[in-house]
């Protein structure tokens, strides 16, 4: 089990964890029916707080943020010797989870993404694990929800008896869900983003020889151009020189670096 500590990456607090030692955070946490927000963030999670530093504010509110992305890795290694040696990938994430939660008789609340994916997806997790527990799933409005509709989807998910909530809003929504919704649901929650589809079948993964070497994004590129040519080809290259600069300690940006959110965004 490792854990090397949170270090900043471009002002984000990624926290340089094994697979066992999250596993094991998340399963504490949910013993123990406390709060916990996690995010698996790749590049493009940790640009969406570089650039943004309301959104960094939320980012490092959560309590583990993992990094996703074999980039995210490297830079964690380059910049602070650590020397991890893996990535903590958020759909292998979500399965050793729910694999650990169904041995403890935790159940799961699948939240977001579209029914038809929830259906396929919760179909699936209970072929590889009979013994694990939907306590229940909601699909995402797909819009901003008033106060009274946060309150309402809130008591719905604790009054479901879950222990743990997935939740696949895509990257920065379920961030900024994971942020407003840690104490008003008070349990632990997982933002895994693609792994709904990874899992429900409807989006294929990379494969392994891509995913070592960090070529993920060029393989989720050449399927969806249209809607992710503007995430790779701009801040792919962004995010290496931003790290270079704090490599060589011209630019860094830092944690505490952030502005915190005057209203809700009330993601749905």
């Amino acid at each position: 089990m490792l854990d090397f500590g949170k270090h900043n990456i471009l002002g984000v607090g990624i926290s340089a964890v094994d697979y066992e030692s999250a596993v094991e955070k998340i399963i504490s946490a949910a013993c123990e029916k406390r709060p916990f927000a996690v995010s698996a963030l790749a590049v493009h999670g940790v640009m969406t707080g570089a650039l943004d530093a309301i959104h960094r504010f939320r980012l490092n509110k959560l309590d583990l943020v993992v990094p996703d992305g074999q980039p995210v890795r490297w830079a964690l290694n380059w910049l602070y010797k650590i020397k991890l040696p893996d990535r903590v990938y958020g759909p292998n994430l979500t399965l050793k989870v729910c694999e650990k939660a169904a041995e403890k008789g935790l159940n799961i609340y699948l939240y977001g993404s579209q029914t038809e994916v929830l259906d396929k997806f919760e179909a699936n997790l209970k072929e590889k694990f009979p013994r694990l527990e939907i306590a229940g799933k909601q699909p995402s409005r797909f819009r901003q929800v008033t106060a009274e509709e946060q309150f309402e989807i809130a008591e719905t998910i604790k009054k479901s008896g879950a222990s743990i909530v997935l939740v696949g809003l895509g990257c920065p929504r379920q961030e900024t869900w994971a942020f407003e919704n840690r104490e008003l649901i008070g349990l632990p929650m997982m933002a895994v983003g693609a792994a709904f589809d990874f899992h429900a079948g409807t989006v294929s993964q990379a494969p392994e020889w891509a995913q070592k070497r960090g070529l993920e994004w060029f393989y989720r590129l050449v399927q969806e151009p249209k809607r992710l040519w503007k995430r790779y080809v701009y801040l792919n290259p962004l995010y290496l020189l931003m790290v270079a600069l704090q490599f060589s300690k011209l630019k860094k940006l830092e944690i505490e670096e952030t502005v915190a959110p005057i209203n809700q965004m009330r993601f749905g």
